[in-house]
């Protein structure tokens, strides 16, 4: 019995470990991904809308990242590793809130301009009808 114990202490351990990498691997490939995408809107595409595309990237990058060290909390043996742990994912889950903070004010900024636009569509119009009828 004891034997199994071990065994499956063991097994989880390693299952552990390999879903944090898992993770960590995900996130990087994100991270990776949103950069090379970014890049080539900006400089190819001349898209405006780059920095929020970057920050929903690293704000999906930092998830993963943040599920690996959850996930890593698991395995923690004493309470200077979870000290520090807890710190990372303090400073993780504060980075992440913050990019969200960012996205919501990058949107707003976004629909503002799109309004704006639309309203000085609409003015051209009637500018334009203004100038047919007389």
């Amino acid at each position: 019995m004891s034997e199994l114990l071990s065994w499956l202490s063991t097994t989880e351990i390693q299952i552990v470990y390999l879903a944090t990498i898992i993770c960590d691997l995900i996130g990087v490939a994100v991270l990776m991904t949103t950069i090379i995408r970014s890049a080539f809107n900006f400089f190819i595409h001349q898209n405006t809308r780059v920095r929020l595309m970057l920050a929903q990237g690293i704000s999906l990058a930092l998830g993963f990242k943040l599920g690996g060290e959850v996930l890593r909390s698991v395995t923690v043996r004493d309470w200077n590793e979870f000290a520090i742990l807890g710190a990372i994912i303090v400073l993780r889950a504060a980075i992440t809130w913050l990019i969200h903070w960012e996205i919501k004010a990058e949107i707003s900024e976004d629909r503002q301009f799109q309004a704006e636009q639309k309203l000085g569509e609409v003015r051209r119009f009637k500018k334009r009808k203004a100038n047919d009828v007389t």
